[in-house]
Formats: structure tokens, sequence, C-alpha cells
């Protein structure tokens, strides 16, 4: 076995579970053992009853003080009894399990750990594990891990699989360099690769995560690095002058640039003159107006007579610029296409022909524009929206279609400036810190769902005032793993709560990028009052007339994240609300969420999202997570992002070989090192 072998070849994976594995990404062993738990279930000391909270698991100690009952509902089995401890008396109830009837029994003692849900009024545990006091005091000494799951796949099956890969896991030879290894002691590689998926304890856990964490960061800064070092020696090749038609574009504008906008303007302007191809990351908050920039440099690149490209990281952004180039650009003369996944197989063919014999000068769209049948003529400048969506191969790959483009990267995700100067550390950094004049401040709140009718009246109120509406939910379809509110069933619950004049749309990842387009079109054009979405449109969607967000179960995501999901509000004339929502009322969350209705400065937001994240939250659902990594999270990890860079600089300055780290699961990412 090696990690190229194809997981068939274990025992319990027949064809269907095969099929299953291929959906999640999973076909070879080297992407099952990498294909890390999302979570670890805990098993905490019991609370009482009367501790309890909605939507949060806990271990409760009751005596049971009823008979078990068994009722027939449309064919499902309910099986239910009573529940006493010193603080109050509970129900708890399972589904299909009749024999529990024979299992618990009246006047013993039982450890339920389960979910509270309130349902009728009053809290109650749904299908609950069951322990007696003995069995669960060996329980708490162990963890759970919880995979990323698909239909046929359950956390066993995963489990049962990595199993047997234990020889070939304990086989892989360290790759780390010896001297890296001395100074910083991290547990061996095949060591933190098992217990990551069967760990010993908690401490052990922490430890394998620490080194597989430090590893997708070291193997990142090394590309990183090395990619600095290169861009130092490349010449400008296509030095790109301010042009009269940008000058013409900037006055035409309804509006003037901010300082900020101006400042970065010229930084880049000075780079695209200047003896060495520029590299460069212009960040900016929401709504700062970074478009715009990037339209004036592919008008100056144009009028030089070269092409330049700019990537959106979705098919829904990347129309919404091209409609917003063609309308600022095709005055003055500036052909563009678009070019996307979904565009038909005859239309692409006279695209890529185009863009060969340059009757294109600005191409913008998806991945599809890295495709080996895409070739550029003199391409100049290349741009990449919301640079945290693309690994960093992906953006190589893009420049090096030309010779030595100039690059840039935009990004409005906020990071700390100590972060960003490790993140890019082969680029140089413009951040536009400053918001058009003309943009009112978004008003926040954030509330328990008990506020929900207030909200949903307050939202009527809006779509009468003639605006519209975003209600951002964190799941698909109902999942058996989470409780969280979902946009399938939330938009037909919200159909039954507004009137029939209040058009209701969905929007979610795994709706096909033409029925996205759809959606997003009768929601711009207003036929669409609420869009019921998941995170989908985080990034880049403009539509000036959505003047309420409501985000549920706001909990669950990174303040960074919902920053950037508030910022689809507020970019009109009108006064803008973002709501959010919270499912559990934990002191800690409410104080965390609190951020966001105290600041709309997303890099005042990322610094304390920061501070309140601390080291590491190592048995929680990662947040926020960029770039290429698997488990690691710059904010939640920044310690081991700084060593990771540490580490790189010194074995830079030791002049070491990085193409000599050989390894049969990492060879992918070293090639990124052996390639620049």
């Amino acid at each position: 076995m090696n990690g190229d072998t194809n997981i068939q070849c274990l025992k319990g994976i027949g064809e269907k579970t095969y099929n299953g594995f291929k959906k999640l990404g999973v076909e070879t062993v080297d992407s099952l053992i990498t294909m890390y738990p999302r979570y670890y279930l805990t098993y905490e000391d019991p609370v009482l009853l009367s501790e309890l909270t909605a939507g949060e698991r806990a271990a409760v100690q009751v005596r049971i003080t009823s008979d078990v009952n068994i009722r027939y509902v449309r064919g499902l089995k309910i099986v239910s009894c009573l529940g006493r401890d010193s603080s109050g008396t509970m129900t708890f109830t399972w589904f299909n399990m009749p024999y529990l009837k024979k299992q618990i029994h009246r006047g013993e003692d039982y450890i339920f750990v389960g979910t509270a849900v309130f349902k009728n009024g009053r809290l109650m545990m749904e299908h609950p594990e069951i322990f007696k006091e003995e069995d669960y005091s060996a329980k708490q000494q162990t963890l759970q891990p919880v995979y990323p799951l698909t239909s046929g796949i359950t956390n066993k099956t995963v489990s049962k699989a990595v199993m047997q890969t234990e020889e070939y896991i304990k086989g892989i030879r360290e790759y780390l360099p010896e001297q890296i290894l001395k100074k910083y002691r991290p547990m061996d590689y095949s060591e933190a690769i098992w217990n990551v998926h069967f760990p010993r304890d908690k401490q052990t856990l922490v430890e394998a995560k620490k080194r597989l964490i430090f590893d997708e960061f070291f193997i990142f800064m090394a590309g990183m690095n090395l990619m600095k070092q290169e861009h130092r020696e490349e010449k400008n090749r296509y030095p790109i002058p301010v042009c009269g038609e940008a000058d013409r574009l900037i006055q035409s504008l309804p509006y003037e640039l901010t300082g900020a906008q101006k400042r970065a303007l010229l930084e880049m302007q000075k780079d695209l003159m200047g003896e060495k191809v520029m590299n460069r990351l212009v960040q900016g908050d929401v709504g700062s107006g970074k478009t715009i920039l990037a339209v004036i440099l592919l008008l100056m690149c144009a009028k030089a007579g070269y092409q330049g490209v700019l990537m959106a990281p979705t098919e829904v952004l990347a129309s919404q610029h091209y409609e917003t180039f063609q309308e600022l650009l095709g005055p003055f003369g500036v052909s563009a296409a678009l070019l996307t996944g979904s565009v038909k197989a005859k239309e692409k063919r006279e695209i890529y022909q185009g863009i060969k014999n340059h009757e294109y000068d600005i191409v913008i769209g998806t991945h599809a524009l890295i495709q080996d049948a895409v070739e550029y003529d003199r391409l100049a400048l290349v741009i990449t929206d919301e640079q945290h969506r693309f690994g960093v191969r992906q953006r190589e790959i893009l420049s090096k279609k030309g010779k030595e483009p100039h690059v840039l990267v935009m990004s409005a995700t906020p990071i700390p400036r100590t972060l960003a100067i490790i993140m890019y550390g082969d680029l140089d950094v413009s951040v536009i810190d400053e918001l058009p004049k003309n943009r009112l401040p978004i008003k926040n709140c954030v509330v328990n769902q008990s506020y929900r009718p207030n909200a949903y009246r307050f939202m009527e109120k809006q779509v009468a005032e003639g605006r519209q509406i975003y209600i951002i939910c964190p799941m698909v379809e109902e999942s058996e793993a989470m409780e969280g509110e979902n946009v399938i069933q939330y938009a037909n619950m919200l159909r039954e709560q507004f009137p029939p004049s209040i058009q209701i749309g969905v929007l979610h990842g795994k709706m096909k990028p033409k029925e996205k387009q759809k959606i997003m079109d009768e929601f711009s054009e207003r036929s669409i009052q609420i869009l019921v979405s998941t995170t989908v449109i985080e990034v880049g969607v403009n539509v000036p007339n959505a003047t309420v967000m409501m985000v549920e179960n706001a909990e669950r995501f990174g303040l960074a994240q919902l920053h950037q999901l508030r910022g689809r509000v507020g970019r009109g004339e009108h006064q803008s609300y973002c709501i959010f929502m919270s499912g559990v009322k934990k002191k800690e969350t409410m104080e965390r969420l609190e951020v966001l209705n105290k600041s709309n400065d997303g890099f005042y937001i990322a610094n304390q999202d920061l501070k309140l994240r601390g080291p590491g939250d190592f048995f929680g659902v990662r947040q926020s997570g960029m770039m290429d990594f698997v488990l690691a999270d710059i904010y939640t990890n920044a310690d081991l992002l700084k060593q990771a860079s540490d580490a790189v600089h010194q074995l830079c300055e030791e002049e070491f070989d990085f193409s000599t780290l050989k390894n049969s699961r990492l060879e992918k990412q070293i090639s990124l090192a052996n390639r620049i």
C-alpha cells in the first residue's frame, strides 16, 4: 500500500461506499488519511437539568421516574420517559428504538448525553446517548472524531477505513529538516497523522494538530518565500503608463476617490512604470472601492496595447464584474470577454480564439481563465479578486500564462497587519482604510431567537418601503449531525410568515451556476424581495437596494466572515441594518458577537477576533479557513504561523534546498517550491 493506492483495496469499501467517498474528494489512501475530523465530541461532567440551554450538547445524570412509553406516530415509534434530578424533571425521547423499554428501568440512575430542544413550551432531550455511571467515566477519557460526511458514509465507515491504513501511516518518513525538528520539537509526522484520527487523549490531539497545522503553514510559507525571491529578479517587461483615458474615467465617476484609494492607485501606477514587475496586494474593507481601481489599471493596460485578466472566485461575481467593466470601459473602446465554466463549448472555443488573436483587451472569469486551452497575447496584468479564495498554485498558474506579468491581488478579508506581513510575504501591501463619504454606517443588533417575530415585522416594513432583504443560514439541507437553520426548509417556513405578495428566493452552493445567476438576476431586478442564502453571497455580490441582512445561528461563523457577509448591505443610499441572531444564549457567545454591534471596521473586528479566539480552539469547528489549509487557521493558529514563518526564514538564510523535502503525501505541495 502507498499513498496513491485506491481506497477500494480496503475492506468494506465496495462500489457504493467508494462513490460516497468520491463525493467527499476521497479516492486514494493519502486523500483518506488527510480527510481530518471536522471536530471531536467530548464527554464532559454532567450538569443539572436547570442548567441546560436549547441547542447545546450536554450530559445530565437523572433518575427515571416513569415507565418507558411507546407511541406510534405516522409509522414512527416514539419511545419516551421522564427523568429527574435535584433541579427538576425532563422528558427524554428516542425514535424507532422500542428495545429501550427493556433497557431503561424506572427508579434507576442513568447519564444521558444529547442536545436539549425547546418543544411545546418546554425543554426536552431527543435521542440522547445512554450510559450507566461507571461506563460514562470510561467514556470521558475518549474523544470521538466527527468527519465531513455524505449519504452512505458514516463516522464509523471513515474510522474503519483509516484504521486499515495503520501500517502505511506509521511507515511515513519524517520530512522536516533535522535543524527544524531540534528547534521546535514537534510530534513525529506519522504519529501526528495517526493521532488526529485516533487520539489517545486531549493533550495528544493538541500536539498532533499543532504538528499538522505547522506543516501546512511551513509548506505555504516556503512557497511564498521562494516566489518573493523570484519576483525580486523579474524585470518589468510591460511598462504601463498613466493614460489620458484613465484620467477621464476618474473625472467621469459620480463620486470622488477617497484619499486611501488615491494613495493605493499611486502606489500601483508607480509599480507599473518601475524597473521591477509589480506584485502587490490591495487590502481594503468591504465597500472600500477596490474594484474601481482594478477597472482603472486594466484600462491603462489595454491602452498600452496589452491584455489584462481579472479572476473572480464565483461565476456570479465574475458576471457582475463583466457588466461593470462593460459599462465603464465600453465608451473608451476597450473590448472585454467573460469566460466561466458554464459557457457553452462552441462559444468557449470562439472566446479562446478571440483571446489568442487579441480581439479582447480584458478577460474576466473564474478558474476557466487558467485552463490549458487559454492562450493570451501579451498578457501584462493579472488581477485576482478575493485572493484568499485561490490557492498559491492557482495564482501562480495564472501569472505563468504570460511572461512575468504584473500581479495584483485584491482582498476584502480583513487580516491584522502582523499576520498580513507573514501571509503575503511575496507581495507589497497597499491598504484602503477609508470608506466612501456617501456611505451610511450600518446599524447592527445582536439578539437571541425570541426577537425573530419583531425581525420579521421589521423586514415586512422594509419591503413595503421598496427595500430588499438577505437572510443567511449556515446549512443547505437538514442534517442530523448539526442543529441550525437551513435555507430550503427556512424559505418554506418564511412563505407561511409573509404575505404571498412578497417573493422569497433561495440560493446555495449546491445549485448549478446558471441557477445561481438566475436567482441573483431576479434579486437584482427586484422580482425577489427576500433572498434566503448560505454564505455563497459572502463575496462581492452588489445589490444596492438590499438594506437588511439577518444572519441565523450567527454563533456558527467567525467574526471576520460575519463582517464579510454584512458587507452585502449598506451599498446604496438608504439606511441599512444587520441582525445577528444567535441560537445560544451563552455569555461568551453574545460577547463575541457584540464586537460586530460596536464596530463596522473590518480591521478592528479581525484584531478582536484574534484576541477573543486565543491560541487555538482545538476541539471546536474550525472557522474562516483561508488559502489551501485544511486544519490551519491564520487567526486561531497565529502562534504556529509565526513559528513556521521563522523556520522557513532560518532555512532560507542557510540556503537550504527545499526540493530535497521528499514525502509521498506532500510532494504535490512541495512541487510548488520545486517549480518556483
